[in-house]
């Protein structure tokens, strides 16, 4: 289960990137009261969230070919530096008494920014580090350890605020960048040759959606990402609703749902974490999407606290183990040349569509209600996703035994 932890480069960085993540779930729990202490506008909490996400639509692929034409290692220094001046940044404001919305939603657009090379660098960059051979291991852990600090973050910014107040946090998420920092310095991740910048960035990512239009299983593992994305991620926006409205459990009901989501969302990495066999893999990617969607539905008609709870953590061991399986079968069959154009997309179809996905869910649930929009979201959802399996997957492993 913690095989890729015996390689020193990515023991370093796993241990310092969970110490940053834990990191950035306090800035946003703080981020969150802050914008609620400045304006009282739940549309304007909206509007943070949906700017943090935004850039990613637009400028991951793109980023993505400068991250093939660069040193990973080197570009990640960058953006996590980057990381961490904007904390800081927030912080002073805060502390000084001079914030004002303007600097949060600016902020909010640069760290999305920002998270466009990052995200698909920190992704492309595991292989050199740990090899194809404890590829899925990593990403499973990688996965782990952010919904590891999914649980924690969140309860030590309560702590924190309280105790420091919501600079303090803001403080702390910058100083928990440096032992990212200081990692990436000591790591010697395997060299890879970037691209030879001679052609276009257009040119380049016609050239990796031809490589994707080619292979069956690159385009349902893309797809099944902005399916998952759009339309099974989304509800969560709508938690609020469902421990107020209809469980009628208020804030304590909230945090017992967010928390269901999160220790499903870790057991489901780790049983990633321990898979080795490719065949056994698809079988718990197949059986990880149906236990989500069938447990999304569960949860929609629920009005009982514990049961809402169990089809939570049913949910998030569905989802993580889903997506951390994506991740690894994706990740393996890309030719290195193109890792970080593709990650690019793929974190495009995962976190891209976010925003829009949590646009929509919120206008159909006024009009609809929030049980009825969840539970025909992830039943429509499953049925496309069953579609989708019987033509690129089933007819791969039946005439070649593994997919394409």
């Amino acid at each position: 289960m913690f095989s890729s932890l015996r390689v020193r480069e990515f023991r370093i960085y796993w241990v310092s990137m969970f110490v940053s993540l834990i990191g950035s779930w306090v800035q946003s729990m703080g981020l969150s009261w802050l914008v609620f202490s400045l304006t009282g506008s739940a549309f304007l909490m909206g509007l943070v969230g949906f700017l943090s996400y935004l850039p990613v639509s637009f400028f991951s692929l793109a980023a993505g070919v400068y991250v093939d034409r660069t040193v990973k290692r080197d570009l990640l220094f960058a953006t996590q530096l980057a990381f961490a001046l904007s904390a800081l940044t927030l912080a002073l404001l805060v502390l000084t008494g001079a914030v004002k919305i303007w600097h949060v939603i600016v902020l909010a657009a640069l760290n999305g920014f920002i998270m466009s090379f990052d995200a698909p660098a920190r992704h492309a960059m595991i292989v050199e580090v740990v090899g194809r051979r404890h590829l899925t291991n990593a990403i499973a852990l990688n996965s782990a350890a952010f919904n590891s600090a999914r649980i924690i973050g969140p309860a030590a910014a309560g702590v924190l605020i309280a105790a420091i107040g919501m600079s303090g946090c803001f403080f702390v998420n910058a100083a928990s960048f440096l032992p990212v920092l200081v990692a990436l310095a000591l790591m010697k991740p395997v060299a890879v040759q970037p691209q030879a910048n001679r052609r276009s960035v257009f040119e380049d990512i016609r050239e990796s959606v031809h490589l994707v239009r080619r292979n069956r299983s690159m385009i349902f593992f893309l797809g099944l990402a902005g399916l998952v994305s759009t339309f099974g991620v989304s509800y969560l926006v709508l938690m609020p609703i469902f421990a107020q409205d209809i469980l009628h459990k208020g804030a304590m009901g909230l945090a017992f749902l967010v928390s269901s989501s999160g220790v499903g969302a870790l057991i489901g990495a780790l049983n990633v974490a321990r898979l080795k066999d490719d065949a056994v893999r698809f079988r718990v990617l197949h059986a990880s999407v149906m236990m989500f969607f069938l447990a999304a539905m569960a949860f929609s008609l629920s009005r009982d606290l514990v049961l809402s709870c169990i089809f939570l953590v049913l949910a998030g061991v569905g989802v993580t183990g889903s997506m951390s399986l994506v991740n690894a079968m994706l990740q393996a069959a890309i030719p290195d040349g193109h890792r970080g154009r593709i990650m690019g997309l793929f974190m495009m179809m995962l976190m891209g569509f976010i925003p829009f996905g949590n646009l929509l869910f919120g206008a159909l649930a006024q009009g609809f209600g929030v049980q009825a929009v969840v539970f025909v979201a992830a039943a429509a959802s499953l049925l496309i996703y069953l579609a989708a399996w019987k033509k690129f997957i089933v007819p791969a492993r039946v005439h070649s035994g593994a997919v394409s």
